[in-house]
This record gives C-alpha cells, structure tokens and sequence, in this order.
C-alpha cells in the first residue's frame, strides 16, 4: 500500500463517515474515490439512510471535528439557515423527567437535517483536487487474497468491473456487507456484539412560530422509566423538527391524534406543546430500529491488509444518544492519525485498536443506558448496575447543581471522558445533591 502522496484510495458509501473518510484520506493518496449506490443529484432524504427523515443530534465533538476538517463549516450551515445555539442556554434537556439547570458550557449545538449537514461536507470533500464521485455504483466484492485487498468490484448499470485500490474503506454503514465478503476471501471476519431495543420511532415538521419554547432552539426529552422520549428541533427554514420514539416495542403511531396523544406521555410537556399548537409540514414518517450491532474488528487478530471498515460499518449504535455521526468524525482523525505516524504500514490493526478505544466509550455509554430497562436483555454486571444508579444520581443533580450540568453535558457530548463525572469533587456533588430524597 501507499500513502505517501500517490497511490489509490476508494471509500465505499458516500454518507458523512465516507465523506469525513475521503477528506482524511485525500491528505495521503494521490486519487480518492468514492463509491455510492443512490443517486446524489436528487434533493431531500437518500434511499439508503432512511434515518435521514428523523431528528439528527450533531454532538458537540463532531461538530468540531467537522470545523477542523472543514474550516468555516459551521458558519457555512448557519448560513443555509441552521440555528446555533449554547447547549443549556438556547436549548432544554430533560433527564429523568428534570429539566436540567440552564447554564453556560461552552458547547454548542448546531441544529440542521441530515441532508443538509450531508449537502455542505459532500461539496468540500468534492471540492478536494484528486477526490472523486462515482454514485449509482454498487460494491459487490472485495478483490485480492487472504491476505491483501487490492480493489473492489463495482457495478453500475449491472455492469460489473473491478476498480484498483490501495486502500479500500468500508463507509457503507450498518448494513455493511464486509463481513461476508471477508469470509469469501477466507480472511479474518470480526465476531459481533448485539443488543436488542426494538426502538421506533416518527417523525414530522412543523411550522414554527415566533416565541414557541421561549424561543428555545430545541427540547429533548430523554427517554423515562415508560421507554418514552423525543425531541423537537428548530431546523433551516424555521421549521420545528420533532421526533418522538419509544423502546421495546411501544412505538410512536402515525396517526396525528394518536401521535400528539403519545408526545403527552412525555415526561415533560414541551413537545406537546408543539405538536398541538404549530401547523404540522407533510406527513408523519416512521422507523424502526431493532438493535445496537458491534463488529469487533480489533479482535481480529492479523486483519487483512488494504482494507479497513468505519462508521457504522464497525458500530451502530442506539441513535437515542445521537453518537453515530460523532463517533464516525472520531474514526476519521484516529484514521488521519494513524496514517500521519506510520503511514499504511500495519494499518489496519493500529486503526482498529484506536478506533476500538473511541467506540468503547460511547459503546459503554449507550448499552449502559439502555440496560436500565428490564426489557433489554444483557448481562447486568455489579459495574453496570452501579454506573446506573451514579448516572441517576446525576440527573438529579444536574436539576439543580450548575456544575453537574455542564459537565453531564459535556460528557454526553464526548468532550469530556466519563471519568470527569467520577472527579472527587464532583462526585460529592453528584452524591450529595443527587440522592433520592433531595428535594
């Protein structure tokens, strides 16, 4: 392989962890191709993520990530009309049914649809002298050996051809087929965790109006004891967009009077509010997603050269925790990183053991959460059940305690590491002031 300024890269899956990739890349490898299976000369939401129609959290560290990336991206998508707005300030969290206390953290929440985050990147990364679009083009195989990809198969118009590569990455998300054509080589295929949250949910714009929510850019409402949450968003074109999902099978309906029945369940009132008073935009699209998947590809032992899986191509998480795009950004700089120490050299598993410590902290954090209800199966560990109760303790205290806030926060949108909750002095403020008989 190359990276030394030529040779050939070819990113498969065109969404933000493939463009974010291509970017990385286009620094190290003379020509970066992209391969995409939808078309993207059409507007709105692609075939391929149809999560693209629902709420999408950018957390703080993607944002930067993409900033740094792209210098001016976020200037760029609130000039197509996106709010921005401090995190607690110019926005409400609940959790545990608390509102947690408005307070400065130094975060900053940038609120916009999928395809528009997805438009302002895949201009940039296209933009890139080098970088190249093939859409309408599918993968079908990896080509080379046990030991080495050198390319991949291509088809457009079924017309299949073999591309050349260096470097093939897999950015096709959670329904990557890598594994199976890793099998077909006989390489190394990474075991797979899973875990099961049978979550749905649906979603609907709204015409905003001026003064809704206080003038508020956005409430979420976490998920309660009843497996209930959602959120509303001020989206471009003062739009509100609100998504509302429930685990385990109880899912948000798609009837209108029977959705604004499910947002009062909520534990608080805010997207409610919304629903019933604001002119409803198209039609209530639903969803559906059955479970977390982990493919553990730093277990592999000696991966195959040539290749390397990103995004939700490695882990798809619960997009409760709006993590997804955030942790893909992560992938990306541990990618740019790896290739900036040592260049392709042993690549794949020096990345897979980087990425493998990203994923482990959000992986932690969201299957943790999602333990908490006795539904979910998994195996409780004592660590586990603890974590659960020290994280309740928490949102108590961030009603009240503006420092547990702002940190909370700031954890929950992978700026700071969770050990920051278990600071001696925070710690005693969580304890403290999060114990279930504060009031």
């Amino acid at each position: 392989m190359s990276a030394d300024g030529s040779g050939h890269a070819v990113v498969l899956g065109a969404g933000i962890a493939g463009m974010l990739t291509a970017r990385v890349l286009s620094d190290h490898f003379a020509r970066v191709t992209l391969i995409e299976r939808d078309p993207l000369d059409e507007e709105g939401s692609r075939r391929g993520v149809p999560q693209a129609r629902h709420l999408h959290g950018l957390l703080d560290r993607g944002r930067t990530i993409m900033e740094e990336l792209y210098p001016g991206f976020t200037a760029r998508v609130a000039g197509l009309g996106a709010p921005t707005a401090e995190a607690l300030l110019g926005t409400r969290w609940y959790l545990g049914g608390l509102r947690v206390t408005p307070t400065s953290t130094g975060l900053t929440s940038l609120m916009a649809t999928r395809p528009l985050l997805e438009s302002v990147i895949r201009d940039r990364t296209l933009a890139i002298p080098g970088v190249t679009l093939r859409d309408r083009t599918t993968a079908k195989a990896l080509a080379g050996t046990a030991r080495e990809v050198t390319g991949v198969v291509v088809s457009r118009d079924d017309d299949p051809r073999t591309l050349a590569a260096d470097l093939v990455v897999d950015a096709t998300g959670r329904a990557s087929r890598a594994p199976e054509w890793l099998r077909a080589l006989a390489a190394p295929v990474p075991p797979q965790d899973q875990v099961e949250v049978d979550l749905g949910y649906a979603s609907r714009f709204y015409r905003r109006s001026p003064g809704q929510l206080d003038d508020h850019s956005s409430v979420i409402i976490s998920t309660g004891p009843n497996g209930r949450g959602g959120g509303a968003i001020r989206v471009e074109d003062d739009r509100w967009h609100v998504t509302l999902a429930g685990m385990l099978g109880d899912h948000p309906p798609t009837d209108p009077a029977a959705f604004a029945a499910f947002a009062a369940t909520l534990a608080a009132p805010d997207i409610h509010g919304i629903i019933t008073a604001a002119e409803p935009l198209g039609d209530i699209v639903p969803h559906r997603f059955r479970h977390s998947i982990r493919r553990r590809y730093e277990r592999c032992g000696a991966p195959i050269d040539g290749f390397l899986a990103l995004g939700d191509a490695v882990c798809s998480f619960n997009p409760l925790y709006a993590q997804g795009m955030s942790v893909a950004a992560q992938q990306a700089l541990a990618l740019r990183d790896c290739l900036t120490a040592s260049g392709t050299t042993d690549l794949p598993s020096r990345f897979y053991a980087a990425a493998g410590r990203i994923i482990d902290v959000a992986w932690q954090m969201s299957t943790g959460s999602d333990l908490r209800y006795p539904g979910v199966v998994g195996d409780r560990t004592a660590r586990i059940r603890v974590t659960n109760a020290y994280v309740g303790a928490a949102h108590r205290a961030a009603h009240t305690d503006p420092k547990v806030a702002r940190t909370f926060l700031r954890v929950a949108n992978l700026v700071e590491p969770p050990a920051a909750l278990l600071h001696p002095a925070m710690a005693g403020r969580i304890l403290l002031r999060g114990s279930r008989n504060h009031r």
